[in-house]
């Protein structure tokens, strides 16, 4: 247990080394987008003067340096800053900016949790469907249905997501109307309405995703059926299938895991295109239209957002895979 204990460390470590590059990484690539957030607001017939004298409210005449740790510091206290847009917007209006109005961990909060939301319905749909295919194209293999199979997961991976999400729109939506094209989710809404207002963008996802965890779940059992306790259990009578899920399967987990925990890292941080088509009120939608008006503050926390969420898959995906190995607990 000691041993998996320094190994679980070591990895923290390494994400959180790992981390503090990508937030260098994405600070500095903001700050470089073109156009300027005062000019955007006043317009093209501002004066030098009400530019700079917005530039001083929001912080941005300040060294790049300096406000760097003030991101990074108020970040790892949790605060992601406040949104240029709304504390302009409250300043219009006579609010106080201060308040929840122009956080950006306020703004991003709900948003997140109908990503995290949309990323956990894919995935009940992707993973047993993927694993289940895989064990099915592995019993089956250099069958019709294998080919069949890869055939239409490298079609579905290989076409761009925004093709495949008009695909199911014009047929599930337009010649069929089974669900809605637009996922208005909102607050207050009951499960299973925001169930069915989800369910064309999970499908579109897991058309993205299966292809990766099927082939890989194919290939790692392919690769355990030569094994000398796959024949000993062949001769024993067993039955293809009972080898293939009781056999094969518990062993070729490592490799499985840390596919599926990539493409559920790719569900979180990868909805942006999906989302925007849907409409989709989730962190990649808010992300979008915050580019759109140089919102740096709120880009900045969804880039960091995203990438602690990749890294954080990625170290678990890593950590269960080990765990799952005993080659990998103890490689001496």
């Amino acid at each position: 247990m000691g041993a998996i204990a320094k190994i679980i460390l070591q990895r923290l470590g390494l994400g959180l080394l790992t981390l503090l590059i990508v937030s260098i990484v994405i600070f500095t690539a903001v700050n470089m987008l073109p156009g300027d957030f005062a000019q955007l607001i006043l317009g093209q017939g501002a004066t030098p003067e009400a530019i700079a004298s917005i530039r001083e409210d929001l912080g941005l005449d300040r060294s790049p340096i300096v406000r760097y740790f003030e991101w990074l510091g108020g970040a790892v206290r949790g605060d992601l800053g406040s949104s240029f847009a709304q504390a302009n917007f409250a300043s219009f209006a006579g609010a106080d900016t201060g308040s929840g109005l122009s956080s950006v961990a306020g703004q991003i909060a709900p948003r997140f949790a109908n990503t995290m939301f949309l990323a956990g319905v894919t995935a009940c749909i992707a993973v047993p469907l993927a694993v289940g295919l895989g064990i099915l194209a592995a019993l089956y293999r250099n069958s019709i249905f294998d080919r069949i199979a890869n055939i239409f997961t490298l079609s579905s991976i290989s076409s761009p997501e925004f093709f495949l999400a008009y695909i199911l729109i014009l047929f599930l939506a337009v010649l069929n109307p089974i669900l809605p094209s637009l996922s208005n989710i909102y607050d207050g809404m009951a499960f299973s309405e925001r169930l069915e207002k989800t369910l064309l963008p999970a499908l579109t996802l897991t058309l993205v995703v299966t292809a990766h965890m099927m082939r890989m779940t194919r290939a790692a059992i392919i690769n355990l059926l030569a094994s000398p306790y796959i024949e000993m259990a062949r001769l024993k009578g067993l039955s293809p299938m009972r080898v293939i899920v009781k056999h094969a399967l518990p062993n070729a987990l490592a490799p499985i895991i840390n596919v599926i925990a990539l493409n559920l890292a790719f569900l979180v941080t990868g909805v942006v295109v999906v989302e925007v088509v849907f409409v989709y009120p989730g962190i990649g939608q808010l992300f979008v239209d915050s580019v759109k008006i140089r919102d740096i503050p709120v880009v900045q926390a969804c880039c960091l957002i995203f990438a602690a969420v990749y890294i954080l898959l990625n170290l678990t995906a890593d950590i269960l895979s080990i765990i799952s190995n005993p080659r990998l607990r103890h490689p001496k």
